[in-house]
């Protein structure tokens, strides 16, 4: 497999829970606006090798997760922003434009530290 993005968790806002009870996680490169930090994943490393695609897999340290749906702004707002929406509803349309969809399951635990990549 090759590696198609990579970056490290680097900061959780108060609000970060209460989105991963809906399926949620909520990325944000540093120096997310401030009325939005609070509810973001925050990272610093922000490499998009290729673009995203349905079938590459995204993995939260050893966890792997199958991705079912792109939407049509992920590879362009993770590229320049760092900031995509993660829902783990397994659906092949995603609702917004910059929301990546993954397999319905239940939504890892993030914390300070942890390794997000993308490999296909």
């Amino acid at each position: 497999m090759k590696q198609i993005y990579y970056t490290e968790v680097t900061e959780l806002g108060e609000m970060v829970m209460e989105f991963l009870e809906e399926k949620m996680i909520i990325l944000f490169k540093q120096g997310a606006p401030a009325e939005l930090e609070e509810f973001c994943v925050s990272h610093e490393i922000n490499q998009l090798k290729e673009d995203i695609q349905p079938n590459d897999t995204l993995k939260v340290n050893d966890q792997a997760f199958q991705i079912t749906g792109v939407g049509s702004a992920v590879n362009k707002n993770l590229a320049s922003l760092g900031h995509i929406t993660l829902k783990f509803d397994g659906s092949q349309e995603p609702e917004l434009p910059g929301t990546l969809s993954l397999e319905d399951v239940d939504v890892p635990e993030i914390s300070q530290g942890d390794v997000l990549e993308i490999m296909r």
